[in-house]
Order: structure tokens, then C-alpha cells, then sequence
């Protein structure tokens, strides 16, 4: 198979049905089956029909043909594209060698939406509830548990007449959540659309093809609204823990349907829609959400329902200035899970009747913990009986829920009957993060009733990793069901618990990890745009995005960062610079704030609440030494970036600031000496790991200095385990940093460990997903304070990204953008194999090693345009083959060098290789020993930035035992 495009996307989208981009980046992924292929020039053509993207046709756009080797996308810069037109593209891609019938290509389409906001003609609408409704006693059992203060979900109806549809388009959105039926079908997948915005800066909107929903004759459009983000409970601040935007839901939708007769109709969301309650008597995502099937009204989303009795729909606004199409996927259900046990446990003294009959409980363990909801089959459920559902991570010591760090979420859904025999109860409006549940109300439950829904953003999967270790391959699950679990419109701390904010350093941190598993630039073309909306007033990121009121604004060093580390890692990772472009104004806006409250170069002014090295045990990091470390680091990202997009005198304002920042960090807190063997040595201020950590991972030491800095950090891990002692911000870097200084062993040996901290430890004792902190349970204290102990957060999990490009070897170069230049160096410690495959920008990269007696296999597959230095890691240079041959100079290889094996490492053999397949063999120790102390010297080079499985509770050392249903 020779060279040819795939994957072709429209601002990192497949087929984006309605953009509003005026100038889309079109791009493609490359493949062929030949060593050496690579492409030599492009062409793209944009059309209104697809025939015209024909020769001899007439496109809208026509790129010619480029002679551009590095090219994978092209930026639209054609005639204005027309609002709710689908466009059809094509890209043609010529090989480096061979004629001109060898060029292939590949076709797909975008579709527009509104290009402005006086295209719309919708008003926001929305139950009116001023009438106070007539208040009786309520009767005992008649109520849910708790409605929190919250309101019925407002149902709301159009009916219209017309022929069937040639083409029909539904632009929707609301101020809070919707679910839209066309004629009794759902519309689309997106689960709590339209996502979370400041709703106050933006509000974005999706677009559907409903044309085979549309009949000929009545029709009925339909929707059901809740509070969401926009008016329900969010975060945890308890003077304002709910109602952030708005106090109640609204809606505004547009249908455009195109007949075969050439004529139009339009549906708008006005005064003469009809709106009730419904059976939803409150969703919340925080709170849960309650079903009363008494207050149902079959039929209303069908033609031929009486709505007479039904309100006219209130008018609230008639502004559309904030309205934007989506730039990303939306949250979908994208897995379910069956119970791995269910568990009968008997009512609790004191519990007194209730309004279930007082039927006996049932605790169902999902084996997971995940962020989602319950889908619950029922059978005769009398009218007024009540089905709960409580969710919790894990269970305390008696076996029952323990959610005691929900803190004020109550995360309970309730189902209340009206008598029909079968039922199937799913909420619609709510998430919790969850492993275990609590079923009561139901007199048996069989592992067929019940299933856990899992909910995130669709990113889609990009890498996968595989290793001979049964522990570390368990750890790479924990990270990606963390990331599941944790994207959920926007990148939250936790699902769990009040508070599910959009953490920057959270971020930041786990990015790298992020990007390697997923395919998340849409996703964070979306978030970058919050954070551009959190901005204060003087230009300051925060801490948080979308900004929350109640939550400290002023963003702290790391995590205000992130508005510049964030940008610079996605075009690093996708070879976009539109993320900087778009960012570069807020990078130097932070940086110079930074810069004018702090002129002595020593960042302590305007540091917000300052989280320093969050939740790192022992001894804390001097906040100043994080600070200033952090201030040099942005300041050199948005120097680069400036460089990136052809601003020399800029990059060269903000050089010359960031090496500033860098001596004054050497003077105040680097102490240079020498130890009684004349050796230099090197102190930094506090003499934590966090401190050595940042220091070296940034490039803030002098040359000379660089040495004995890792050194002491390779002491302060060894005499304290060898165990970390850092939190969110130097756990991040801790692998990455012992790996470029000479110590992969040691990045292996805190893999490996299996106590408290480390990330075995919780694995060993059930964790299924990242915890918040290292000792969030330990069989000796329990569970730590529950107003700050997450099992369910990512930010821990960015040791993924030394899985893939540590333990696998698969990474780019630090020179290198959308992995055009590839940098395989396995870093096999003791495992017997390792693999990892990745979807980049460019294509395929693929790596994997194994062992066997004393040879090393290492197979290495590099996208076509790309080449790879790969490190084959080997102490006999001559025992070198390559697909079973002395691998010889050539048009495809080049030997670059050879490094002797270290105390601490074997050595290697470097070549250059072209696009293709490549399979290295080796001589290799069986088992490399490492001593805990390095006897050689450390190099000088600094860092350059760059299926489930279950398991236990981690509680489940406490639960004692019980009797499993199993009928």
C-alpha cells in the first residue's frame, strides 16, 4: 500500500455538522505500508457539491498544488463560507518518489451553522412560574427523600404542519441542560448539552439532522430543560452554593426544514410553544435527580396531544450576541458496566419504616469507579412506592456507602411509581462518580436489572499501552478511567463530591498524559476558551474555569500557568499554532502582571491563594521557590511562542525577562559548595524534592550546577523510600526529570513501590481510578479527612506520561511539533515487555520491546514524513540487527552514535530512521541490576517542556463479608 491521507478532520473534528470558524484548519493523518515513503506535495479543494471536487469541476476553493513535505493541514483561505451549507473536501497527497498517477487522496464534508448572531430569530424561553401553585400537607411517603429547593423540570412542545423534509436542521441550545424529541424520537446522543460555559460570555449551541425525523403532516417538537450548571448546585462554597447564572432553565431552538418544492419552514422557540412540569420533579448534578411517574403525561411529545391545559411558554430574552456552535464533542454514554456482585444487607436499627415498605437494601458493586449514572429495570412498582438510589465510591466498615467526603452532594436518584408493571428508570439531567450503589424499594434485584451508564466527553482514543507487569498495566487502566471520568465538558478535579470545578493545575499537570491516551485538542480548543473568559479584570488567569463565583479568582502560581503551559503543549502535541495565536495576547498579559507586582524578579506578590506543591507530604516546598520557577517557565513558553508566530522583537522582550527571572532564582535560593571530597554540591531553598524537581525540569540552574542538583534529588527520593515526597505540581515531573538525568532506574523503583506514597499502593488495597492522595485509606488511619479525599482524581495519574514515553520509549523529539521528528528510547527497567501505540498528528507511531534470555526485540513503526531517532538499548553495539541483518548506512537508516552502558543503565546504539516499519534485535542483560546509589556522575542536560479492570473497594479490607444475592 503506498502513501495516502486518513483521518481527515475540520478543526480536529470528524464531519462537524454546523461550525462557525470562519476559517477552518482542515488536516489529515498519513499511512503507508512502504519503508520510506513520504510526502512530497498537497492540494485541497473545498465545494458546495461533491462532483465539483472533480476535475474539470468548480470548487470554492483550490489550494493547487504545494510543494510542502512537511504539510498535514491547510487552513481555509477561500471565498466567505455561507451559513448552514455543507461543504465537501477533498485532499490530494503526491509521494516524494514516484509519478504524478501515484498521489492519492481522500474526501470528507463540514457543515456551517450561524456565522453571526443576527442570523437567529429564536427567542430564550422558559416555564413561567410565577403562578404559586396550590400547597396541600404533604402525606408521609408521598415526597421524595429531599427536592433541595429545586423546581419540576419545565416539559415544553411545539406543534406545526408541513410535508416531509428534503433537509432539516435543529440548532438548540438552553441556559441550563435540554433533551429534544421530534416526534417522540430523541434527538441526537449528547448527554447534559449544551455543556458548561460562563454562560455570561458564551453559550454554545449544537446542530442535528433530524430530516428523517420530520412526516408529512403534524409534527411536534419537543424539549425537557433543567438546572445544570446554569441555576443548579455547583462547587462548594455555602454562601452561594447554587444559582451561579440564572435562577431557573430556558431554551431556544431553531428547525429549518427544506422541502422538495423548493419552499422553507422555520420553527422557533416563542411565545406560542406550550410548557408544564413533567415527571422530573428536580435534576441536579450535584443533588441527583427524582422520577415521579404520577406526574407523567403520555404522549406529549407526539402529534395529537391535548396541551390546552399546558402554560404559554414565557419569553425571558431575546439576545443571541453570546450564542457559538460547539467546537467539541459532546458528552455521551460511552460504556456500561454490569454488576460484578450484588449484596442484600438488612435494615439498620433505628432506620424505623419507610416509605419503600420497608424492604430489605441492596448494595451493588460496579467493580469501577466511574463518573455516570444507574440504569434500573423495575417491575411493579405500586403508586407512591419509592425506588433510592444513593451512589458512593466506596463502602466504611459495615459494609453500607460510605460518602461521607460527598460532603454536601447527596448523589441520590429516586424513582416513584404509579402503578405500571415494568419500568425502566434512567436519569437524564445527573452524574455521580460512583462504584458502589444503593438499591432500596425493590424486593430483589437480579444482575440483569441493573447497569452503570458511563458518561464523559467523546474524546476519541488515541493511544493504548501494554506492559509485562500486571500491576503497571492496572495503573495505566486507574489513569484512563480517571480521565473518563473526569472530562466531563470541562476537565474536572473530581466527580464525586460538590465541586467538580475546572481545576487549571489539575490540567496542566495531567495534559501530557491526557493527550496521549485521547484525541483532546477539540476538547481543549473548547476549555482554552474558558479560561479566556475567567480572565480578571487586570489579565490574570485563575484558578478555576469556567470562572465560579465564590471560588478565589486570582490565580497561584501553576495553576494561573496554565493559561501559557496549556496553548504551548497542544501545538507541541497537534502542530496547530492557532493555539498560541489565539492564547498569545492572555500569555503575555499574565506574564507582564506577574512581572509589574513583582519587579525584583521573585514572584510573591499576586500569588491568589498560592496552593504551593498541593497535597505533598512531608516537609513543604518554599512557596517562593515554586513561584519564581513557575514565573521563569511561563515567561520562556510565551518567549517560544512569540518565536513560533514570527515575532522576533517580542520573543526577545520576553528572552531577555525570563533569563532575568532565571539569575534571580540562582541568587536567592541556589547554594553552591563543595563536600569534604572537594565534590561541587547544590542547595535549594527548603532542600525538597519539589524544589530540585522544578529547578532542573525548567532549565533555572547554571551548567556546572545541573549535575549536583539531580544528585541531591536522586538522595532526598532514595532516604525517603525511595518515595516521593511531592503533590500535584512535582509529581508531574518526577519521572521525566530522574529519566533525563540518568536515573530511569530510580523513575522505575517509585513505579514499582508498593507502600505509602506510591501508585501501587492504592491498587493493592482496590483503587480502580487515581486517588486524590497518596493515603486517601490505609488500613492503620482509615479514611483520611473526608472534606478533602477524592478516589476519583486525575491529577496523581500524570506518571502516564512516562509509561508511553519512559517505560515504552515512545516520544518526540524536544525540537519537534505533531511528532515529525520521533525519539524512541526504552527505558525496559525489569519488566519483560512493554508496547504503545499512538495516534498523531501525522500517523501511526507504534513501539514495542520485549526480552527473551539476552536479547532484546524492539520493533518501531514511524508515520510517513516523520523520522525517528530510536536508542536501541544494548552493551554490545556489534549484536545490532535490524529485520535480521547488520543494519548498514542507507537511504532508510543512519547510525548516529553509540553510549557506553552507566552504573545506573545500559547503553545504546542511535540511528536515524525514515517512515516505516523497523525491527531491531539486540544483545541484552537479563536483569539489569541497579545499586540504590549512583557511583558515576550525572549527565548536564536540562529537561526540555514538552478495557477496565476490577478490582476491590478500597474499603474492601473493611467491609467484612456478606451474602450475594445470586438468583
Amino acid at each position: 500500500m503506498s502513501l495516502r491521507p486518513y483521518a481527515l478532520r475540520c478543526d480536529h473534528r470528524a464531519t462537524p455538522l454546523g461550525i462557525d470558524e470562519a476559517a477552518p484548519l482542515l488536516s489529515w493523518r498519513l499511512a503507508s505500508a512502504r519503508r520510506g515513503d513520504a510526502p512530497l506535495a498537497y492540494r485541497v479543494r473545498v465545494a458546495e457539491r461533491a462532483e465539483d471536487l472533480d476535475e474539470g469541476g468548480q470548487p470554492l476553493w483550490d489550494t493547487g498544488r504545494i510543494e510542502d513535505p512537511d504539510a498535514i493541514g491547510a487552513v481555509y483561505a477561500g471565498p466567505a463560507l455561507t451559513s448552514r451549507t455543507r461543504y465537501h473536501w477533498r485532499v490530494t497527497v503526491w509521494p516524494a518518489e514516484g509519478d504524478a498517477a501515484a498521489a492519492a487522496e481522500s474526501t470528507s464534508w463540514f457543515e456551517t451553522s450561524f456565522s453571526g448572531a443576527d442570523e437567529w430569530r429564536a427567542s430564550w424561553i422558559g416555564h413561567d412560574a410565577r403562578p404559586i401553585p396550590v400547597m396541600d400537607a404533604p402525606t408521609e411517603g408521598e415526597r421524595a427523600l429531599d427536592d433541595h429547593g429545586l423546581a419540576p423540570c419545565p416539559v415544553l412542545r411545539r406543534a406545526f404542519t408541513g410535508p416531509a423534509a428534503l433537509r432539516a436542521r435543529l440548532y438548540v441550545t438552553a441556559r441550563g441542560l435540554y433533551e429534544v424529541r421530534l416526534n417522540g424520537t430523541r434527538v441526537g446522543d449528547a448527554e447534559l448539552a449544551p455543556g458548561w460555559t460562563d454562560y455570561t460570555r458564551r453559550v454554545q449551541y449544537q446542530t442535528y439532522d433530524v430530516t428523517e425525523l420530520v412526516r408529512d403532516g403534524e409534527n411536534v417538537l419537543a424539549a425537557t430543560i433543567a438546572d445544570g450548571w446554569w441555576s443548579g448546585f455547583v462547587g462548594f462554597e455555602p454562601r452561594r452554593a447554587g444559582a451561579h447564572y440564572g435562577a431557573f432553565p430556558q431554551f431556544l431552538a431553531e428547525l429549518h426544514i427544506d422541502h422538495a418544492d423548493g419552499r422553507t419552514t422555520t420553527v422557533v422557540t416563542d411565545d406560542s410553544w406550550r410548557t408544564h412540569t413533567g415527571e422530573i420533579r428536580h435534576a441536579d448534578l450535584l443533588m441527583g435527580e427524582c422520577h415521579d411517574l404520577r406526574h407523567a403525561a403520555d404522549g406529549w411529545d407526539l402529534p395529537g396531544f391535548d396541551d390546552t391545559e399546558w402554560s404559554p411558554a414565557l419569553i425571558t430574552d431575546t439576545g443571541h450576541r453570546l450564542l457559538v456552535a460547539s467546537v467539541d464533542e459532546p458528552v455521551r454514554a460511552t460504556t456500561s458496566l454490569r454488576p460484578r456482585s450484588i449484596t442484600r444487607v438488612p435494615r439498620q436499627q433505628g432506620e424505623g419504616e419507610r416509605a419503600d415498605g420497608g424492604l430489605d437494601t441492596h448494595i451493588v458493586d460496579f467493580g469501577q469507579n466511574l463518573a455516570g449514572r444507574v440504569r434500573l429495570r423495575v417491575a411493579g412498582l405500586a403508586p407512591g412506592a419509592r425506588v433510592v438510589v444513593r451512589h458512593a465510591e466506596a463502602l466504611d466498615e459495615t459494609g453500607r456507602l460510605y460518602t461521607a467526603n460527598l460532603r454536601t452532594a447527596a448523589a441520590t436518584d429516586v424513582l416513584i411509581g404509579d402503578g405500571r408493571e415494568h419500568l425502566v428508570f434512567e436519569p437524564r439531567f445527573t452524574y455521580h462518580g460512583f462504584r458502589f450503589v444503593e438499591i432500596s424499594g425493590v424486593p430483589r434485584l437480579y444482575d440483569s436489572d441493573v447497569v452503570a451508564v458511563a458518561l464523559h466527553s467523546d474524546t476519541p482514543w488515541s493511544g493504548a499501552f501494554d506492559c509485562s507487569d500486571p500491576e503497571i498495566r492496572r495503573l495505566h487502566d486507574c489513569v484512563v478511567w480517571g480521565q473518563r471520568s473526569n472530562f466531563v465538558s470541562v476537565p474536572t478535579d473530581c466527580p464525586q463530591r460538590d465541586e467538580r470545578l475546572g481545576w487549571l493545575a489539575d490540567a496542566q499537570v495531567f495534559l501530557p498524559t491526557a493527550a496521549l491516551n485521547a484525541d483532546v485538542a477539540a476538547f481543549f480548543t473548547k476549555w482554552l476558551r474558558d479560561i479566556e473568559d475567567a480572565r480578571t479584570p487586570e489579565g490574570g488567569f485563575t484558578n478555576v474555569a469556567p470562572r465560579l463565583t465564590g471560588v478565589a479568582d486570582e490565580g497561584a502560581p501553576g495553576w494561573g500557568d496554565a493559561g501559557v503551559i496549556i496553548p504551548w503543549q497542544l501545538y507541541r502535541t497537534y502542530d496547530d499554532p492557532r493555539f498560541l495565536s489565539r492564547a498569545l495576547p492572555a500569555m503575555r498579559a499574565w506574564i507582564d502582571l506577574i512581572h509589574r507586582h513583582n519587579p525584583d524578579l521573585i514572584w510573591r506578590r499576586h500569588v491568589g491563594p498560592h496552593f504551593s506543591d498541593w497535597l505533598a507530604p512531608g516537609v513543604p516546598t518554599p512557596r517562593e521557590v515554586i513561584a519564581t520557577a513557575y514565573f521563569a517557565h511561563s515567561t520562556r513558553l510565551t518567549a517560544s511562542a512569540a518565536e513560533v508566530l514570527g515575532l522576533p522583537e517580542v520573543a526577545r522582550d520576553y528572552h531577555r525577562l525570563a533569563a532575568g527571572i532565571r539569575t534571580a532564582f540562582t541568587e536567592r535560593f541556589v547554594t553552591t559548595d563543595k563536600n569534604a571530597e572537594g565534590e561541587p554540591t547544590v542547595r535549594i531553598a527548603g532542600d525538597t524534592q519539589t524544589g530540585y524537581l522544578v529547578a532542573l525540569a525548567f532549565g533555572l540552574l547554571p551548567e556546572d550546577a545541573t549535575g549536583p542538583a539531580a544528585q541531591r534529588l536522586a538522595e532526598l527520593i532514595e532516604s525517603a523510600g525511595p518515595a516521593l515526597q511531592t503533590g500535584f505540581l512535582g509529581v508531574a515531573l518526577a519521572a521525566p526529570v530522574l529519566d533525563t538525568y540518568g536515573r530511569a532506574d530510580l523513575a522505575h523503583a517509585l513505579l514499582r513501590r508498593t507502600d505509602v506514597p506510591s501508585w501501587l499502593f492504592p491498587l493493592r488495597h482496590g483503587a480502580t481510578t487515581i486517588w486524590e492522595r497518596w493515603d486517601g485509606w490505609t488500613p492503620d488511619t482509615g479514611f483520611r479527612a473526608p472534606s478533602m479525599n477524592s478516589f476519583n482524581h486525575y491529577a496523581l495519574g500524570s506518571i502516564g506520561e512516562w509509561l508511553y514515553r519512559g517505560v515504552a520509549g515512545l516520544d518526540q523529539s524536544p525540537d519537534s511539533t505533531g511528532y515529525r521528528k520521533l525519539l524512541i528510547r526504552p527505558r525496559p527497567g525489569e519488566l519483560g515487555h512493554a508496547s504503545a501505540g499512538y495516534e498523531s498528528a501525522r500517523g501511526t507511531v507504534a513501539v514495542r520491546w520485549e526480552r527473551h534470555d539476552h536479547t532484546l526485540g524492539l520493533r518501531v513503526q514511524v508515520p510517513p514524513g516523520a523520522s525517528a531517532e530510536v536508542h536501541v538499548p544494548t552493551d554490545d553495539h556489534g549484536s545490532v540487527r535490524e529485520s535480521g541483518a547488520v543494519p548498514v548506512d542507507g537511504e532508510h537508516l543512519t547510525l548516529l552514535a553509540t553510549t557506553p552502558a552507566t552504573d545506573t543503565a545500559p547503553g545504546h546504539c542511535v540511528y536515524r530512521v525514515g517512515s516505516g516499519v523497523y525491527r531491531f534485535t539486540a544483545s541484552y542483560p537479563s536483569r539489569p541490576t541497579y545499586p540504590s546509589r549512583p557511583t558515576g556522575g550525572y549527565p548536564t542536560a536540562p529537561v526540555t517542556s514538552a478495557a477496565p479492570r476490577r478490582a476491590p473497594s478500597p474499603a474492601a479490607s473493611l467491609a467484612g463479608s456478606h451474602e450475594e444475592d445470586t438468583p
